[in-house]
């Protein structure tokens, strides 16, 4: 069903999910992307009249494997899809709980008709991903963040914590999505500083994951993207230790390869040799940029 709720002030179409359970887990083929890499730097690639950099590394001298997936789709000249999937720490099969959802959304997209409307397409994806994870029957969870853009739109879909983040090239936050996670919702309700919550001792509570029976998905306003936007889709490796303005530092100006190297270096200092006062917290990291022209990002 959909409901709209009220957080921080602000109404928000969530769309609640009950979960039918299938009979068996349903094989992942993802159409694009990436299962868990541990990339040494960012690499660049085109992508329907946009540009792409997309990394991910698993935590620093951890001893799980990297449960972060990412994956791209091009549905022909119509659309491109960016999502991130992050397994749920403290969970059983974190990894594969991504890894079924990504490839939900790959089977759904690679499925979808020329007529289709995407947003319901999108929609269906993050229901598919809940089943399958549900299905696992171990207890697996995922949080699940995509980007939908649609010639000059775009529009955001996410359950958990992954954030998607839009700053034009001086630096102004054009769309930042909530975390669902008790900090997150006290930030947007201007009961927390954003300086605060990087270092809250409950920062790692997520209140909605893909893999439960309640799960949600908040679907954010299109959005028309400007031609030197950045998009920023990425999982809590990323926000967990670096502050949203040093994210849209990094990357807001110039070729899109070096503000990715940024990026990527940033986190990485950040969580293997971090100064006094700045935060740290050791977890997989995983993110893609894109720039709508490739022109704007040479």
């Amino acid at each position: 069903m959909v409901r709209e709720v009220l957080l921080g002030g602000v109404h928000r179409i969530v769309h609640t999910v009950a979960v039918a359970l299938e009979t068996a887990a349903q094989p992942c083929h993802p159409e694009t992307g990436y299962p868990a890499r541990n990339d040494v730097a960012p690499y660049l690639f085109e992508l329907s009249g946009g540009l792409v950099a997309a990394y991910s590394r698993a935590a620093p001298d951890g001893p799980e494997p990297n449960e972060d997936r990412a994956g791209w789709w091009s549905i022909g000249d119509r659309a491109v899809v960016l999502a991130i999937a992050d397994g749920a720490g403290g969970h059983a099969a974190g990894g594969a709980a991504a890894e079924l959802a990504l490839g939900a959304m790959g089977d759904t997209l690679g499925a979808a008709g020329t007529n289709d409307d995407l947003r319901t397409c999108l929609l269906d994806a993050f229901e598919l991903a809940n089943r399958r994870v549900v299905n696992l029957k171990t207890g697996a969870a995922a949080t699940l963040a995509a980007a939908l853009i649609e010639g000059h739109t775009l529009r955001t879909f996410h359950a958990g914590d992954a954030q998607i983040v839009i700053t034009g090239q001086r630096g102004k936050v054009r769309v930042q999505t909530i975390p669902h996670s008790p900090v997150g919702y006290a930030v947007e309700a201007g009961m927390l500083a954003q300086a605060e919550a990087i270092h809250h001792d409950e920062r790692h509570l997520v209140s909605n994951v893909v893999g439960v029976a309640d799960m949600h998905i908040e679907v954010g306003a299109p959005v028309r993207l400007q031609p030197l936007d950045t998009v920023v889709v990425a999982s809590d490796g990323i926000f967990d230790n670096l502050e949203v303005p040093e994210v849209i530092d990094a990357v807001r100006a110039g070729p899109l390869g070096d503000g990715a190297a940024r990026l990527a270096a940033l986190c990485r200092q950040r969580m293997e040799a971090p100064l006094a006062g700045e935060p740290s917290k050791a977890d997989d990291a995983t993110f893609i940029l894109f720039r709508p022209g490739k022109g704007t990002a040479r």
